[in-house]
């Protein structure tokens, strides 16, 4: 019989072992139909301040939380149940899989020196504008967004799935969800998703930094040197605009021994971000020596968060006993 206390770790290492196998559905997906109600809410509630920006937030993201806690609730002494609810829940909103398939098909693109092809399939990964990009340019932006991804769709879900179970599963995907659609400082986002935007960098404080340890203790998979990683961690881990994404870029410069950062353009809006790492600019053979990190990575995130989810559970019990 299984073990109340078992139902999280479980129910997270069935999620994860789903997103390997599956990854994410091309159809219907959980997250794509949160992102559709979140877009029909907007439309109905949007106004150019930042308190309808809240009350859009907090509404937004708190029926996914309240969703959650009333599954657990409902499960609460069914462990099978519990567990199945966390694997979906998990798997939901997971993407390590599908990252790193995007990594491989633009890897196999630039390979190909196939670039309109690669300039189309950037999409997947960011919201850069590809026109005019190189492939090195191309190829610097899938490690730039394999390194962040990292964190927002593998280490930064399993953080809070550990800490809060399903209702941290859902919480921080419908968080950064919305930080994907209103977040940016673009005119008509710079009040009403400041809100969502500064909620989006408080809950991967934690997470962005472990995944840049993580990329630090896995550098040799990619040929790199973990003491590399962690001085270019050190250095530059704050120097980006973001609170949070430098420290996996970083982290990904020194392990790949590689230099991120320049111009990026984003809606015809060229930004300058900092340089990170000391190396040579990346080229189309260390986008597959990123996938393996991620793919490490994501391994070794889902071990962790399921040793963190015994010992969250097992605290709980004993506060409650």
């Amino acid at each position: 019989m299984l073990a109340t206390a078992a139902a999280r770790p479980l129910g997270i290492a069935l999620g994860v072992a789903v997103d390997l196998v599956v990854g994410d559905p091309r159809r219907f997906h959980p997250v794509a139909a949160f992102g559709q109600a979140a877009a029909w809410l907007e439309r109905r509630w949007y106004a150019d301040d930042v308190r309808s920006g809240a009350r859009y937030t907090i509404a937004a993201v708190g029926v996914p939380v309240a969703l959650g806690c009333l599954v657990e609730r409902a499960t609460a002494g069914r462990p099978v149940l519990r567990a199945v609810a966390t694997a979906v829940g998990t798997w939901a909103v997971l993407g390590g899989t599908s990252l790193a398939r995007e990594g491989v098909a633009m890897a196999g693109l630039l390979e190909g020196d196939d670039l309109p092809a690669a300039r189309d399939r950037l999409s997947h990964l960011c919201a850069r504008d590809p026109s005019g990009m190189s492939g090195d340019d191309l190829a610097r932006a899938t490690v730039e967004s394999l390194a962040e991804n990292s964190s927002d769709a593998v280490v930064a879900p399993l953080f809070w799935g550990a800490v809060a179970g399903l209702p941290g599963l859902l919480g921080y995907r419908a968080v950064n969800t919305l930080d994907a659609m209103v977040g940016y400082t673009s005119p008509r986002y710079r009040n009403f998703g400041r809100v969502a935007a500064r909620t989006d960098d408080v809950v991967n404080l934690v997470p962005a930094r472990v995944t840049a340890a993580l990329v630090v203790a896995s550098a040799p998979v990619a040929g790199g040197s973990p003491t590399t990683a962690w001085r270019v961690l050190r250095r530059d881990g704050g120097a980006h605009p973001s609170p949070n994404a430098g420290h996996p870029e970083a982290a990904i410069a020194g392990a790949l021994g590689v230099r991120l950062g320049g111009e990026n353009v984003y809606g015809g809006t060229a930004e300058r971000r900092p340089e990170l790492g000391d190396g040579r600019s990346p080229q189309v053979a260390d986008v597959r020596r990123a996938v393996r990190l991620v793919r490490v990575v994501t391994g070794a995130a889902s071990v962790v968060s399921v040793l963190a989810a015994i010992t969250v559970t097992r605290a709980r019990r004993r506060l409650t006993q």
